[in-house]
């Protein structure tokens, strides 16, 4: 039976999965696991971000962060303030969160990224879990 949420997702052409689907987000995750497994919750977003990409850099996974993201609108191009927190060049945007729970407007924040993007897959990391396997969601497009 599917709840809600799943039939609204279905009928966005948006996809979202608990287990990763393909080695680069496999990759990522086992490094936010990483992360999360030294640091524990508890820390600053930024905090997060930082030691993330420490990490994907020692696993030689190439990043670029805080990504500026322009809106087209009309045939014109608007900077709207819109930064994706770290994104794997036409591969893979990640949005790191620090909430007590991901709720609704997160998954569309990251849904929004990925539409503005072009990149079809994305994952949502929120650090502030006991168990960080519970603070990820995979979204594709």
């Amino acid at each position: 039976m599917m709840n809600h949420r799943g039939t609204e997702a279905q009928r966005k052409n948006l996809v979202v999965m608990q287990e990763p689907r393909d080695p680069l987000t496999q990759q990522v995750i086992g490094a936010a696991i990483e992360v999360h497994r030294v640091l524990g919750p508890g820390l600053l977003e930024s905090a997060y971000e930082e030691c993330l990409c420490f990490e994907l850099s020692l696993r030689g996974i190439s990043f670029h962060r805080q990504v500026p993201l322009p809106v087209v609108y009309k045939g014109v191009t608007l900077e709207c303030g819109y930064r994706m927190d770290l994104v794997v060049p036409e591969r893979l945007v990640i949005e790191i969160k620090t909430v007590d729970k991901i709720l609704s407007v997160h998954e569309a924040q990251l849904l929004t990224y990925l539409r503005l993007s072009g990149i079809k897959t994305g994952l949502l990391i929120n650090f502030h879990t006991a168990v960080i396997k519970d603070g990820i969601r995979r979204m594709v497009l």
